[in-house]
């Protein structure tokens, strides 16, 4: 049971109509930058991890 075009098109309707034409662009720029966001913020996570285990290394 997975996705098909008539549901995305059925979905993008919906959208388009909960928040018009002239605040689509607005919103999607917004969810542009959030998603930016949590990749960057995943990025900085991962690479605490990788200096917290270089930590836990002995130097030789």
């Amino acid at each position: 049971m997975g996705f098909s075009i008539s549901h995305l098109i059925v979905i993008l309707l919906i959208v388009f109509v909960l928040f018009g034409a002239g605040k689509l662009p607005r919103v999607m720029g917004d969810l542009g930058k959030g998603l930016r966001s949590f990749k960057a913020g995943l990025h900085d996570e991962d690479e605490k991890e990788k200096d917290e285990e270089n930590k836990k290394l002995p130097k030789e």
